[in-house]
């Protein structure tokens, strides 16, 4: 009888497995408003399914576990997260084509790299720590080399953190730009409801209440800046910390506590100009945010994420940390200048434009697959779905 000969296959095996949906596990620290946004649309996706393990919402400042409604994921208690053992069995029992951790400090998540169920999974990395040169950071390839090597992709916030991970040995060619992304569609109609009466005359900070964000300058330069004006701006101020007491009392400053996302949109909305004096600030999101709701933005040369979202005299100002000073007239320039404010907000959505949902889908899109089939390009995994 004739035999009857199969059909070449014109793609190989591994290029077709690019036509399946990839699964992929996020194993984060704690939950956000923006990397739940992220995890949905990326889960929304034909072409990646998603799960998240994740740290429970614990505290007055975090942000509530509601966030994470429709996203498959579990969510770890404070007792859980530290059993590698039951991190290691969550991941397994998902099968990932690749694994995703953020940053090398959560032990039981770095364990999973040495686990000999994933030895054929993909590994990406994240990470928004700046290169400042410190002893420690000098040291951290020799530490991390057998975890850093593990990894088929590292992607970091912006170019602080690009040049961090090229100093850890990282190959640039695996390095990918965009860890983090906003529901930018959502802040958007923020700045034509705000334009359609007279510009807020008002000053925003959102923030958690501590050292570091330099909670003494924004007080001090705050009032610095009421003496010499007849008719000062109020500062509204979103936050919780051991700092809270320094806000009380003083005149002008309200302070509205810690609140959560779904109830800050009359906030953004009656802000004039959003305030971040940080001291240390690896890539604030709340910067990426303030620009994507239209604000003109003052922060320090500490905030990283000013690097890529911030121009100033464009659409705000940077100033030096620590300085009572320049922050002072920071928010005088600001004072001064209120009728270009919403030029200026117009300017810092442009800029936050690349952090949108959609972009950031995209780009993880693309990464994943590369992480996954190292050989292929987005442009080719385009060409075979068409097919």
């Amino acid at each position: 009888m004739p035999t009857t000969n199969p059909i070449p296959c014109p793609y190989p095996l591994s290029l077709l497995r690019l036509k399946m949906k990839l699964k992929v596990v996020f194993c984060w620290s704690d939950i956000s408003g923006y990397m739940a946004a992220c995890w949905w649309k990326l889960h929304e996706t034909a072409e990646i399914e998603v799960f998240v393990v994740a740290f429970q919402a614990l505290t007055e400042t975090a942000f509530g576990d509601r966030l994470m409604q429709g996203i498959p994921c579990r969510l770890l208690d404070l007792q859980e997260r530290q059993d590698p053992q039951l991190v290691k069995q969550l991941v397994i029992a998902e099968q990932p084509d690749a694994i995703v951790i953020g940053g090398w400090l959560h032990q039981p998540y770095c364990k999973l790299t040495a686990t000999p169920e994933f030895q054929k999974t993909a590994f990406v990395m994240g990470m928004d720590t700046p290169w400042q040169d410190t002893w420690r950071q000098r040291l951290a390839p020799l530490v991390l080399k057998s975890y850093l090597q593990r990894m088929d992709r590292v992607v970091v916030t912006g170019e602080r953190s690009w040049q961090y991970a090229k100093q850890l040995g990282i190959d640039p060619a695996r390095i990918d730009r965009g860890l983090y992304g906003i529901d930018y569609d959502g802040w958007v109609p923020m700045y034509e409801r705000r334009s359609q009466s007279v510009w807020p005359r008002s000053f925003l900070f959102i923030g958690r209440y501590i050292p570091v964000k330099a909670i003494d300058v924004l007080v001090s330069a705050y009032q610095a800046y009421r003496e010499r004006v007849d008719r000062p701006w109020d500062l509204v101020c979103c936050g919780q910390g051991e700092l809270k007491s320094q806000l009380a009392g003083q005149p002008g400053i309200s302070d509205r506590g810690f609140l959560q996302p779904s109830e800050m949109a009359s906030v953004w909305q009656s802000a004039g100009a959003f305030i971040l004096p940080s001291r240390f600030d690896p890539w604030p999101l709340a910067i990426v945010e303030a620009a994507a709701a239209g604000l003109p933005i003052i922060c320090t040369d500490a905030c990283g994420s000013g690097v890529e979202v911030v121009r100033s005299w464009y659409n705000g100002l940077v100033i030096p940390e620590d300085d009572i000073a320049q922050l002072t007239q920071a928010l005088l320039n600001l004072h001064d200048r209120h009728a270009q404010l919403p030029l200026w907000g117009q300017r810092s959505q442009q800029l936050a434009a690349p952090y949108a949902t959609q972009v950031w889908v995209d780009r993880w899109r693309s990464l994943l697959q590369q992480a996954v089939n190292p050989q292929f390009t987005a442009t080719s995994v385009q060409r075979v779905s068409t097919t």
